[in-house]
């Protein structure tokens, strides 16, 4: 795991629809969860099932190496990806995006948003 700060300062050198290559660790549930890929950066990358095609099995594999867009990133240190490869995406993305997330084309190459501020000690939450 990675410090905060170097949290910070990989967000802030990165661009949603930013291309990085990654390889597929870890496909805990095919076609309920969605994959797990080491991009090389100290944070993991995670894409969603609902980016993926519906047909668990056309998933990439584990070890799979190939292409994905910065898609989103939270504040914990995971980075959200989209499978560049169209045939790792699901079959209607376009009306997907269109739906959920109509920001997208205008969202490639903007930086992420910076992370928020939390308090180590959230008592003053209960």
């Amino acid at each position: 795991m990675i410090t905060d700060a170097e949290w910070e300062r990989i967000r802030g050198g990165l661009r949603f629809g930013q291309v990085l290559r990654g390889t597929v660790v870890k496909v805990p549930r095919p076609g309920a969860i969605g994959i797990f890929v080491d991009i090389g950066l100290g944070v993991g990358g995670f894409v969603d099932v609902l980016l993926l095609p519906e047909q668990a099995e056309r998933w990439p594999a584990e070890g799979t190496v190939t292409d994905f867009e910065v898609w989103w990133a939270f504040d914990r240190q995971q980075l959200r990806l989209k499978p560049s490869d169209p045939q790792y995406l699901r079959k209607n993305f376009a009306d997907f995006f269109a739906d959920i997330r109509p920001s997208w084309p205008a969202d490639i190459g903007r930086p992420l948003p910076r992370p928020h501020r939390l308090h180590r000690n959230r008592t003053h939450l209960r």
